[in-house]
């Protein structure tokens, strides 16, 4: 598989690093206001990643709990948007989540990580990275 190849690209390592220390939404608002900007290339890029890679799992080309063995950092992606997917659907067409959403559903302990993510993000928002 290439999935961890393209984890690795130069652009790609450089969005995954923005969304994860820099983007932290509060509101439907944000996340449209982030649209506005050149950031909000690695945010797509981040996104759909995760979600073509979660589709993989969805439509049986892997494993899930090999997935799941290394691919926490969609769990940190998700938390970001969770607590406004449902307001997300309503204004974002396609909705890009859809994949992430199946395999986050059926991951075992996944609320327990993303609140150990949400902590971690509420910290680095507070400090302003």
């Amino acid at each position: 598989m290439r999935l961890y190849e393209l984890r690795r690209e130069e652009k790609m390592r450089e969005a995954r690093t923005w969304v994860i220390r820099s983007f932290h939404p509060q509101s439907v608002e944000d996340f449209l206001a982030t649209m506005k900007t050149e950031e909000y290339t690695y945010m797509r890029m981040v996104t759909s990643y995760w979600d073509m890679a979660a589709s993989f799992v969805v439509h049986g080309a892997i494993d899930p709990e090999m997935f799941r063995a290394v691919s926490g950092e969609m769990l940190a992606v998700y938390c970001k948007v969770e607590h406004m997917i449902d307001e997300l659907r309503e204004v974002q067409k396609p909705f890009p989540y859809r994949h992430i959403e199946q395999v986050v559903a059926d991951w075992p302990g996944a609320e327990q990580v993303m609140g150990r993510f949400r902590e971690y993000f509420k910290s680095l928002a507070e400090q302003g990275t």
